[in-house]
């Protein structure tokens, strides 16, 4: 069921990690980001869509990752766009003949079955750098950071007073950083002053995965994702409820301690 969070703006919430469907009215239609997670929550949301009485006229993916690239054909073929790493870095995995397999590893295996591959990741990469996504609507401000995936792109709705902030920013997850990156500490810390420099226009903002934050958890969630990211890089052992005895999701304090590991690990060669 969509929900909406401002004028024009509204969710649609998966069972899976509480994974957020953004859909942004226009003129003409919608625009719809990260849309997942099964088929059947994507019928659902091509439903709520057809009540609107707008078609879906364009897409955009916030970074690579297999749950913010899939697709539906009730959702027609509009163009999809990503930022040009984000379409780059799908592109390079489309292009091993066995990426399905690939994908399938990182699938969760409850809902595996129910996810559908077949227009996974066709994305139409904009022009590097591009500040804004082309289209009859509310003007879309894109913040690119290097944070979490490369070419990572959050939206700014400016006139709604919205952050639709890809996976950043989640009450219920932890940062997850790209542990490939040379630097990926600094990254996530470069990502988090961007948003902090946009927050006072700023009354509601959708993460990826989670609640969305309603005017003024922005900054609390951002100084929560900074303590975190600092603790990483002090050496410390971050004060994060997220990552503790009483976390969310009961794999994310495994995941944290992954991310120590592999942290020093790179600080080791």
């Amino acid at each position: 069921m969509l929900k909406q969070v401002a004028e024009g703006v509204l969710v649609h919430e998966s069972e899976f990690i509480q994974s957020n469907s953004v859909v942004v009215q226009g003129r003409a239609g919608v625009l719809l980001i990260d849309p997942g997670i099964t088929s059947g929550e994507m019928d659902c949301l091509a439903n709520d869509l057809r009540g609107l009485g707008q078609p879906v006229v364009a897409g955009f993916s916030t970074h690579f990752h297999w749950d913010h690239v899939l697709w539906h054909p009730n959702f027609g073929d509009a163009p999809r766009y990503g930022t040009a790493r984000t379409a780059a870095s799908i592109q390079d995995l489309l292009s091993h003949a066995d990426w399905q397999a690939l994908v399938a590893e990182g699938l969760p295996p409850e809902y595996a079955d129910e996810i559908p591959m077949d227009l996974l990741g066709l994305i139409t990469g904009l022009p590097a750098g591009a500040a804004q996504i082309p289209w009859d609507g509310p003007t879309l401000r894109i913040i690119e950071h290097q944070a979490h995936a490369p070419g990572h792109g959050a939206l700014l709705i400016e006139e709604r007073g919205v952050l639709v902030a890809g996976d950043m920013l989640s009450d219920i997850l932890m940062p997850f950083l790209d542990l490939e990156a040379a630097n990926p500490i600094g990254d996530y810390l470069s990502a988090l002053r961007l948003f902090e420099g946009v927050a006072d226009g700023v009354d509601a903002v959708i993460p990826g995965h989670g609640s969305v934050g309603g005017a003024g958890q922005l900054r609390a969630r951002i100084r929560q994702d900074r303590a975190y990211v600092e603790a990483l890089r002090d050496g410390g052992d971050p004060d994060d409820p997220r990552v503790g005895l009483a976390a969310p999701l009961e794999w994310l304090p495994d995941v944290h301690r992954w991310q120590v590991q592999r942290l020093t690990q790179k600080e080791q060669n």
